[in-house]
């Protein structure tokens, strides 16, 4: 199909100045998209990209598709419009930490219950940059930030334990700096039905530089992501011989080849399964105990709210006595003044 329509990079990228900073992880995930939409092989005209307030939300001045700006946390609100509005459109909500889950959060958390099919890129750098750094959901306890001189006391939202709690059916998680990873997440969740939830750890390199870079260091990124594979074994370390298991309800890190563990006794990645526990589970790894878990964490089919729409309304067509404007204007009580 994009061999057919004969796409390129350049058909999505507009004509305007990226004005983020330089070093932005903002400019790789705007890299990624733009791949994955070519990818996708979905006609030029069926894109929409919607944003709400933030650094991130400057995204639709930055794509040629069409696009909505639209106010702080409302981003999913007006998303919801469009595509209910045009089934037939492909949506991406372009969204941030702050955006999303702070004042957003409401609509967040519906959106995702609905399971309208949407795609929401999820760009988490645990602080608020247009606004000049002040903490935000995501910080975690004791953050030192202009808005918490002395230290957050508060615990932050992890993103995957909401979007399990809304009844999600599509998680997913990926990196900045790692631009095919990203492009391939992009392209599973365009294609799963339904609300799809990426969570991207951006950096901002001016009021939170290097708050990923534990996990995103390619030095350390063997040992400390665990990139999951549907059907595949839980398998990561430089040299690939460490693994998860299950054991009493919980997760453990064990070594291949130590204690008669082999590559049988790791836990198969499984996103299909209804189920969320163990979806849960790996989306609670941090740190130094657990690797991050990275990837498509959860995609579990289920009808969506455009499709239940479009049917419920056919279905109304097809049972209802009124056919027009005329026939609802005579129904019921009518009476003629002669």
């Amino acid at each position: 199909m994009a061999e057919e329509l004969a796409l390129t990079i350049k058909d999505f990228k507009s004509e305007n100045e990226v004005r983020w900073c330089p070093g932005c992880g903002d400019h790789a995930i705007l890299n990624s998209i733009q791949k994955a939409m070519v990818a996708l092989g979905i006609q030029h005209k069926d894109y929409a990209v919607i944003s709400g307030i933030g650094c991130s939300s400057r995204f639709p001045y930055y794509m040629s598709t069409y696009g909505f700006h639209t106010i702080h946390g409302r981003a999913a609100a007006v998303a919801s419009g469009v595509k209910c509005a045009n089934p037939n459109l492909c949506v991406w909500e372009i969204t941030g930490d702050g955006d999303a889950l702070a004042i957003g959060g409401n609509h967040f958390i519906h959106l995702i219950r609905r399971n309208i099919d949407i795609n929401v890129i999820l760009f988490n750098n645990k602080i608020y940059g247009l606004t000049k750094g002040q903490y935000s959901p995501t910080s975690d306890r004791g953050f030192v930030t202009k808005t918490s001189p002395y230290g957050t006391v508060e615990d932050p939202f992890v993103p995957g334990q909401l979007v399990l709690g809304a009844r999600g059916k599509f998680f997913a998680r990926s990196v900045d700096n790692n631009i095919k990873m990203s492009q391939e997440i992009f392209e599973a969740a365009a294609r799963h039905k339904g609300t799809s939830v990426v969570e991207v750890l951006q950096n901002c390199m001016i009021y939170n530089n290097g708050i990923h870079a534990a996990i995103t260091d390619p030095k350390m990124k063997k040992e400390h992501q665990l990139m999951l594979k549907h059907g595949e074994p839980m398998i990561f370390g430089d040299n690939e011989d460490k693994g998860l298991v299950l054991e009493c309800g919980h997760l453990k890190v064990v070594k291949i080849g130590e204690d008669g563990v082999t590559r049988d006794d790791i836990l198969v990645h499984d996103v299909t399964e209804p189920n969320g526990f163990v979806h849960q589970l790996l989306i609670n790894m941090a740190l130094p105990d657990f690797p991050v878990a990275m990837g498509v964490i959860r995609a579990v089919e289920a009808t969506s709210y455009d499709e239940a729409m479009v049917a419920q309304i056919e279905e109304v067509k097809e049972t209802s006595k009124i056919k027009s404007v005329d026939d609802l204007l005579m129904s019921g009580n009518t009476w003629v003044v002669e």
